[in-house]
């Protein structure tokens, strides 16, 4: 476990944050709307990423999950929720774009950042090692969301 792992498996997940693109949704079968936190999944599909890895985060019980189709929205959210760590999964170019806006803000506040990148990129029906992700998002936590 590297160093920002560390320092996200202490925080409790109230504090943390999920990031997803909306790219890993499902095109085919998605019924999910736009909101201000980006799109709002309906749960339609149980193979979906999108699905699967917001069903976990809210278990958890993370302070906030934003599905987002573009950088700047994630950003966005960040900055509102003021989170103490964030488990972000993008593309490369978003991750480096995003990782760099924050670079500032995760400094001065402790954020834990913990990225994991797309295993299938592209801008339609991309791909994650889910279990990675899943991992990421249950670092340090029991299943009440608490640290272990």
């Amino acid at each position: 476990m590297n160093g920002t792992e560390k320092r996200l498996s202490r925080t409790p997940a109230a504090g943390r944050v999920l990031l997803l693109p909306h790219c890993l949704r499902r095109v085919d079968t998605c019924r999910a709307k736009y909101g201000g936190d980006g799109l709002e999944c309906k749960r339609c599909n149980p193979e979906c990423p999108i699905n699967i890895l917001t069903r976990a985060a809210r278990d958890a019980g993370y302070g906030g999950i934003c599905v987002a189709p573009g950088g700047s929205l994630a950003l966005n959210f960040v900055m509102k929720n003021s989170p103490r760590g964030i488990v972000a999964v993008a593309c490369d170019k978003e991750l480096r774009e995003g990782i760099e806006a924050l670079k500032d803000s995760a400094a001065a506040g402790g954020m834990a950042i913990v990225v994991i990148p797309l295993s299938k990129d592209g801008c339609l029906n991309t791909e994650v090692e889910i279990p990675s992700a899943l991992a990421s998002i249950w670092l340090g936590l029991d299943h009440g969301g608490v640290p272990a």
